[in-house]
Formats: structure tokens, sequence, C-alpha cells
């Protein structure tokens, strides 16, 4: 088992050096001027090496949020009550210790890995492929049923878009001092909405749903 411990740990640290470097590299030069061999070359593994860790180019960008991929499931997989309570304590909390994910966050570091993602069209078509799975992960924990897809995809586009809606606020020079009480205001508002048009009358999914 410690051996075990041990591969996965160190493959790990792979992924992170890797993912590391290869964000260094393109937040300087730009994501479409860096190549794969680049940042192969930069990491100190062959080429064949890094594909093996990330299928896509756009993967080593990606990996420094795959920790939250499938997040809205486990929130709700883990909560006792409405699925949209769980998720509205969720993301409030994620407001209050300016998680990145909510866009509340203005580390300079934070907001240049956000320009880099959201300004360069292959990594938003894939960070939407991860969102797809997200959704579907969700729809699965509220039933899996049409009802509950429809559920899902409403939840996580009010997450996602109060999430773009801080970081628009935050990349324009706004302090998260300043955009922090809009933004729980209207993720209250936000939820408020979720909560009601998914009311037990209309039998979704994300009412139905029990632990």
């Amino acid at each position: 088992m410690s051996e075990i411990g041990l591969r996965e740990r160190k493959k790990q640290r792979m992924y992170q050096v890797v993912s590391d470097i290869a964000i260094r590299l393109f937040l300087e030069r730009g994501f479409d001027a860096v190549s794969v061999a680049e940042v192969a070359a930069a990491a100190e593994i062959s080429k064949p090496t890094l594909f093996r860790y990330f299928p896509a180019k756009e993967d080593l960008v990606l990996y420094r949020i795959a920790d939250h991929e499938g997040e809205a499931a486990r929130v709700v997989a883990e909560a006792e009550g409405e699925p949209v309570d769980a998720l509205r304590r969720h993301f409030l909390q994620g407001l209050e210790r300016s998680d990145p994910v909510t866009g509340l966050n203005d580390d300079p570091r934070v907001l240049a890995f956000h320009g880099l993602l959201y300004g360069t069209p292959s990594l938003v078509a894939r960070a939407h492929t991860h969102q797809e799975r997200d959704e579907a992960a969700l729809a699965e924990v509220l039933g899996g049923d049409l009802d509950a897809r429809l559920a899902a995809g409403q939840i996580m586009a009010v997450r996602r878009i109060l999430a773009m809606e801080n970081w628009r606020r935050i990349a324009a020079g706004e302090r998260v001092a300043d955009v922090r009480a809009d933004a729980v205001a209207a993720a209250e508002r936000a939820f408020d909405r979720l909560a009601a048009g998914l009311s037990p009358g209309r039998e979704s999914g994300a009412t139905r749903h029990r632990t």
C-alpha cells in the first residue's frame, strides 16, 4: 500500500509540476504561441510522456481546476435537505472564503489564470466539456430522468453566470471588498429563483432527491 501511495503521490506531483510550467509559459507568451513540445522540454520530459498525463494541450491548463469537477454532485450527494439549499450554502461559503471558482478573488495569479482561460477560445471550448460532465453528474445524483437533467442544467447555469459576473467586475478593476455584498445578494436572489422554479409542486429531480 505504501508503494502504491508513493507512486500516486509522484504521479500527482508530475501533474502539478507540468501544469504549472505550462501555465507559466502560456501566460508569458500566449497559449497558441507555445507548443506542447516546448512544454515537454521545459518540464524535462518527452512529448509522449506529457501526452500520457495530459491527452490534450488544453488539459495542461484545466488541470488547475480539475478538483472542482463533479463538485456540485458531491455537495448534493452528501447533503441533507433540498439540493438547491445545499448548493446555495456551498456557493455562499465559497464567496466568504473568496474561492477562485466563484470569481470573487483578486489575487493577481488568479486573475491572470482566468484571463488565460476565458480569453482563449480552445480553452473555453474544452472547459465546456468539463461543465457538461459536471451537469451530467449532478443530474444523475438528482435522479437521472429528464426533470433531473433540466434541473441540473439550470443549477449549473446559475453557478456559472454568478461566477462570471464576479470575475468580470474584478477583472475590470473593482476590489473584492466592494463586490462581495453584491455577489452575496445576487447569489441569494438567484438561488431563491431556482428554489421557486424547482418547487415540489413541479416534481423536479432537484426537489425529489433525498439522501
